[in-house]
C-alpha cells in the first residue's frame, strides 16, 4: 500500500510539473507576441529557456521581432542565455532580418552580442544589400563582412543590390571592392541581375566598373 501511495504521489507531481511547463510554454510565446516585457522577465527569472521554439520552429526573439514587440526584443537580447544566432526554418538569423528592415539600433545591439556577421549561406550583408540599407552595409563591411559571400546558389550581395537594392548600395559595394565578374550557379553576373531587374542605374554602374578593370593582353602577357 505504501508503494502504491508513493507511485500515486509521483504521478500527481509529474502531472503538475507537466501542466506548469505547458503553461509556461504558452505564456512565453504569448508574452513575445503581446510585447509583455514583465511577463517575459518573470518567465526568464523562473528559469524558462529563452531559446525554446514554437511549433513552427520560431524562437521567442524571432517572433518578437516579427510582430513587432520591441520591449520583449529588448528583454531577450539583454538576457545572457538568449542565443542571438538561433535561425528560423528558412535559415535566417535575427541579424539578417534586422539588416533587411533597416533596424539600425537592433543591428547594433545584435552585433554587440556577437551576432554572426559571416554565417554560411545567405548573410546579413546579402539582406542589407537587398533592401539598399547602405549604412548597415557599411557597418557590416567595417566588421569584416565578406563582400563576395555566396549564397547556396552562388548569389553575391552585389547581385542582390543590383536587382533589388539601390544605386547607392551597388556603388558602395563597388567602392569596397566587390567582384563584378562573379557568376552564380545559373551563370549570371551582377550586371545580368541588374538587366533582369530592369535597373538601368545599376547596369550603368556595373558596366563602368567592369570597363575600368584592366584587361589582359591578347598574348596573355602583361
Amino acid at each position: 500500500m505504501t508503494n502504491y501511495f508513493k507511485y500515486f504521489l509521483y504521478l500527481v507531481v509529474l502531472s503538475v510539473s507537466f501542466t506548469v511547463h505547458a503553461n509556461d510554454y504558452d505564456d512565453f510565446f504569448r508574452a513575445a507576441r503581446a510585447d509583455n516585457p514583465s511577463g517575459m522577465k518573470s518567465l526568464l527569472a523562473k528559469g524558462f529557456d529563452p531559446n525554446t521554439r514554437d511549433e513552427k520552429g520560431q524562437t521567442g526573439l524571432m517572433i518578437a521581432m516579427r510582430e513587432p514587440s520591441p520591449k520583449v526584443v529588448d528583454v531577450l537580447i539583454a538576457f545572457p542565455k538568449t542565443d542571438v544566432n538561433a535561425r528560423n526554418a528558412s535559415d535566417e538569423s535575427p541579424l539578417m532580418l534586422a539588416a533587411l528592415k533597416g533596424q539600425q539600433d537592433l543591428v547594433n545591439r545584435l552585433i554587440e552580442r556577437d551576432a554572426d556577421i559571416n554565417k554560411p549561406g545567405w548573410t546579413p550583408l546579402h539582406y542589407a544589400a537587398t533592401s539598399g540599407q547602405v549604412a548597415i552595409m557599411k557597418q557590416l563591411l567595417d566588421k569584416y563582412a565578406y563582400i563576395n559571400a555566396q549564397s547556396p546558389n552562388g548569389t553575391t550581395p552585389l547581385m542582390m543590390a543590383a536587382m533589388y537594392g539601390s544605386a547607392a548600395a551597388v556603388q558602395l559595394l563597388l567602392d569596397e571592392g566587390a567582384d563584378v565578374g562573379t557568376k552564380n550557379q545559373q551563370g549570371m553576373t551582377a550586371a545580368d541581375f541588374a538587366e533582369r531587374g530592369k535597373r538601368p542605374d545599376a547596369v550603368q554602374l556595373l558596366g563602368a566598373a567592369a570597363g575600368a578593370k584592366p584587361k589582359k593582353p591578347a598574348d596573355g602577357k602583361w
